[in-house]
């Protein structure tokens, strides 16, 4: 096991991971930028190091920096947390050419499957249903409307490197694909350094329903059931609930199933996350497998039982799974709201600044994971996402009454949060009936 451990990463994820290898009896170094100094994950690490300016590419997404930080802290491995340099297969190399562990896939497997266009290939290669699309890269626009002519309208323009909504275009017509081509290729070239396209059947009304994978160094894969995330804008998730409201058990194990053959055939290793598309026939198409740990992996922590992180640190360290599938049960229903510092009623303009005061929800089947504290200032320079609301309860039903005791007791003075956007989507009666697809949210906002 490691003794100790770098966290590359910031905020509530950074705390979140502190706190897991703290219980591990693993030491931890966290990093931190000049906006960052007065953070309160620095607080309760062993060792803090501050890595450079408040920008993220002269902190964050500083390799050498952060390289040379986990160098002089002697530490044993890496945890990346997610977004910044989590998906970044370079930093993963680099990591291992310095001897130092790397809390995740391999760096072969983060690029194999963080190219969406590669991981469609090993998903129909494994069996696992894709939406139609192209095989590979678009050469240009000629081929991508002789193909979307071949499918039907309406289809998807997406960047090969893409995620988090960037690099994504739907056009209705071939009169639209060229302009939609040129604007989501800019997008992509601008995020991700690579404006490579693909293209997909434009599936109408569905969810977005993920499923987690862990997978050791042993050939042991397993599946830890579904998260519906379909309640999103913009596709950026706003609500994450499981389990899904609308699966059956023969049709979660069918889900699982699929997400487990894909991981063997990627040889994939440590936590991942198999995203699909459910239509409204009950078919699910493999959109995405995301090489990291998600944001939304608490509710998943809360219906298993099952520690995300602690279990990534062991899969690193060489351990072997201790539980097979059949030791893995859903128990109950989680649901997570993510609290972002912005302004819903002013087309969520981030509203960072000083927090005045500040006291987190709490009582029966409530979890928080905030680096909130009263008199925080909140960068400009990052993320608006300032905490996680997570509730477990035995029912759907009881778990909505519970996050909406629980955002209704939340007090953050001093600056805006979606929290009264959640307590209006809450109070929806299609929301409430589990009735939603991703289409929900740009309705319910008009």
């Amino acid at each position: 096991m490691f003794n100790r451990v770098l966290i590359a990463n910031r905020g509530e994820i950074a705390l979140r991971i502190i706190r897991a290898l703290k219980e591990m009896g693993i030491e931890t170094v966290a990093v931190y930028s000049e906006a960052d100094e007065d953070a309160l994950y620095r607080r309760y690490a062993d060792e803090t190091i501050c890595i450079g300016p408040a920008p993220s590419a002269k902190s964050y997404l500083d390799i050498p920096r952060i390289i040379a930080a986990a160098e002089v802290a002697n530490v044993d491995a890496i945890h990346p947390g997610y977004g910044f340099l989590s998906e970044n297969s370079d930093f993963a190399e680099i990591c291992r050419d310095c001897k130092i562990g790397f809390i995740g896939p391999s760096p072969e497997t983060i690029a194999e499957v963080g190219d969406k266009a590669r991981a469609k290939e090993m998903a129909r290669a494994a069996n696992v249903p894709v939406i139609p699309g192209s095989q590979g890269i678009l050469r240009d626009d000629a081929d991508a409307i002789a193909l979307a002519a071949e499918i039907g309208y309406p289809v998807m323009v997406k960047a090969s490197a893409g995620g988090g909504g960037r690099g994504m275009r739907m056009a209705n017509s071939e009169l639209v694909l060229p302009r939609e081509m040129q604007a989501a290729s800019a997008e992509a070239e601008a995020a991700f350094g690579n404006g490579d396209l693909y293209l997909e059947k434009f599936i109408e009304r569905p969810r977005h329903v993920e499923v987690q994978i862990l997978a050791d160094n042993y050939g042991n894969v397993v599946h830890l059931g579904e998260r519906d995330c379909s309640t999103q804008r913009r596709h950026q998730k706003l609500i994450e609930e499981s389990p899904c409201p609308v699966i059956d058990p023969d049709l979660r194990q069918r889900m699982g199933e699929a997400a487990v053959r894909l991981a063997k055939a990627s040889n994939y290793v440590n936590a991942g996350t198999v995203e699909f598309l459910l239509d409204s026939h009950g078919d699910f198409y493999f959109m995405e497998l995301n090489s990291r740990l998600q944001v939304e992996h608490p509710v998943t922590e809360a219906v298993t039982g099952i520690d995300l992180v602690k279990e990534q640190v062991r899969i690193a360290a060489g351990e072997e799974l201790s539980f097979t599938q059949d030791d893995v049960t859903i128990s109950g229903h989680a649901i997570e709201c993510r609290i972002n510092a912005e302004d819903p009623d002013n087309n969520f303009r981030p509203s960072p600044g000083r927090v005045g005061l500040y006291v987190a929800s709490s009582g029966p089947g409530v979890r928080v994971d905030s680096h909130l504290f009263s008199g925080y200032s909140i960068p400009s320079h990052y993320d608006s996402m300032v905490g996680k609301v997570i509730v477990h309860r035995s029912t759907r039903e009881e778990a909505i009454a519970t996050m909406q005791r629980a955002l209704s007791e939340m007090i953050i003075e001093g600056i805006h949060t979606t929290i009264p956007l959640h307590q209006r989507i809450l109070r929806h009666g299609d929301f409430r009936a589990g009735m939603i697809d991703t289409g929900f949210i740009d309705q319910f906002l008009g």
